[in-house]
């Protein structure tokens, strides 16, 4: 039986998480390096500002890149699930489930989110096609054709590239 246990703010929170390791101006940054922004991060996504939690996320962003983009089996992400259990409880109209997660709660709601888009929307969260860009994209559109983070952005570049090479030859 396969299982969605996630919700949209997940899905934001693993996407955001990806995309916290841009390339600004041709330089690699990294938006969870300085403790400061590392917390409003944390914050601003619900998620506890410990070092802790912060830790899993950095390690958890590296292994989750490395799946989407193909590096990586998705099997390294087996420790972040180990404290991860449905728990039922008995309410005045049925039972109910709950996701209790002992252990980084931010992390985990990651892999979760990743698992529940791998079975959901197979093929649809993938790196930008830009190969300078480091970021990802959720293709929402219908016939699940989008290729860049931006179409402003990286989108425009990969199009006045190819227009360049074709008129220069």
């Amino acid at each position: 039986m396969e299982l969605v246990a996630t919700g949209p703010a997940d899905e934001a929170l693993l996407l955001d998480l990806l995309n916290t390791t841009p390339v600004v101006d041709g330089v690699p940054r990294d938006d969870l390096a300085d403790a400061r922004a590392a917390r409003k991060w944390l914050s601003d996504r619900g998620v506890a500002q410990t070092a802790a939690e912060l830790a899993a996320l950095r390690e958890v962003r590296a292994l989750l890149q490395g799946v989407v983009r193909g590096d990586t089996e998705p099997v390294a992400l087996r420790r972040f699930l180990a404290g991860v259990r449905l728990e039922a409880s008995m309410g005045e109209t049925g039972v109910g489930w709950h996701l209790a997660i002992d252990g980084a709660r931010g992390a985990t709601r990651a892999v979760l989110a990743w698992d529940a888009l791998r079975m959901t929307s197979p093929g649809r969260l993938r790196p930008c096609a830009n190969t300078e860009c480091r970021l990802f994209l959720l293709d929402r559109s219908k016939p699940n054709t989008a290729r860049w983070c931006s179409m402003a952005v990286c989108g425009n570049r990969m199009k006045a590239r190819r227009h360049y090479r074709r008129t220069k030859t």
